[in-house]
């Protein structure tokens, strides 16, 4: 990928995104389906990347860090559109890999005037991504590995996922995982080795209840915790995050900033992005969630996973206004990182 334009951005580094990789199509605003062969006017229709994986690798590359695209799409005019998305906002396509004979994952989201998002969605080539797809020697240079919609991926998740695990580690690499589907326990019952393994958990507040089967989120919190993972930042909607980590203290609690909401599509992976970003300046976890919510709530204010963002320091702005203090010490934390050479990975 080309790197020049992007040569004097804060050490965010390079983040690896593996997993779902899905091509939206929204329109807005959609109060109802007209019946029959009946049409209705709309304000705005966009295609966009869209996903786990896909959503949050755009915010990363927005936010300044060098993404790479790791899943597999169809060999189709979707794969075309989803690609040349990605590479609009910098994020290097070279992992993803055509599936003959299937379509690429996309949805359809009719956005309701309140923000509402109901879907239709064709789950696609999203669950075929196998091991042999993927290079493993890019993945020890990544500081980051963002592994987004296991619970939507097929043989990979305990046919090849834990060596795509050991490959990062060995570059040093924090390893993050985020789910697709609202959740069940067989869902969890697939993933809990990963989870294990992993640094953070970021589901959102309905998806790890009825991942874990739990009604209590801070027990849910707990359960997870048990196996092993280091933290957990479950996101809230409208009020905000809980973090929470395995040292047995009480987690903690990020309010949402109040915005105008448009869509709330990819309000998730926004966060992920800025969390995944904080993390990578080395700011408490707490913080880390500050420019997750953030995210998240700038992605809330147009339409599409990739809207609201533009750059860190439109962020670190927009955060300031809500949360000085946080804002100042990831501002900080960013004036000081090492400038990188982008090198592609």
């Amino acid at each position: 990928m080309t790197t020049a334009s992007r040569a004097r951005q804060p050490a965010i580094g390079s983040v690896a995104v593996l997993g779902a990789h899905i091509l939206d199509v929204l329109g807005r605003p959609v109060e109802s389906i007209p019946p029959g062969q009946g049409s209705a006017r709309l304000t705005e229709i966009r295609a966009t990347a869209a996903g786990t994986a896909a959503g949050t690798g755009v915010d990363l590359a927005k936010l300044g860090a060098d993404v790479l695209a790791i899943g597999a799409t169809g060999d189709d005019l979707l794969a075309d559109m989803l690609t040349a998305a990605m590479r609009q906002h910098g994020v290097d396509t070279g992992g993803l890999v055509r599936k003959q004979g299937v379509q690429t994952s996309a949805t359809i989201l009719p956005i309701r005037p309140n923000g509402e998002r109901p879907a239709l969605h064709v789950p696609g080539a999203t669950s075929l991504l196998e091991l042999d797809d993927i290079d493993l020697s890019r993945l020890g240079h990544v500081r980051a590995l963002l592994i987004g919609a296991p619970d939507a991926l097929g043989s990979l998740v305990t046919d090849g996922m834990a060596e795509v695990v050991q490959a990062a580690r060995a570059g040093g690499a924090l390893i993050a995982v985020d789910v697709l589907r609202p959740g069940s326990p067989r869902d969890f019952e697939r993933i809990a080795v990963l989870l294990a393994s992993a640094d953070w958990f970021a589901p959102n507040a309905d998806q790890l209840t009825a991942l874990t089967g739990e009604s209590v989120l801070v027990t849910a919190i707990d359960r997870v915790l048990s196996l092993g993972t280091g933290g957990m930042a479950v996101t809230l909607g409208a009020q905000g995050a809980l973090v929470a980590g395995r040292d047995g203290g009480d987690p903690v609690h990020v309010p949402a900033i109040d915005v105008d909401v448009v869509d709330t599509t990819g309000c998730g992976d926004g966060f992920n992005a800025g969390l995944l970003t904080g993390l990578l300046l080395s700011v408490s976890a707490v913080d880390a969630a500050w420019l997750g919510v953030a995210c998240g709530a700038l992605v809330a204010t147009g339409l599409g996973s990739d809207a609201g963002i533009t750059s860190l320091d439109q962020v670190f702005r927009f955060l300031a206004a809500a949360a000085p203090a946080p804002a100042e010490r990831l501002t900080a934390a960013a004036a000081a990182a090492p400038v990188s050479a982008w090198t592609s990975i």
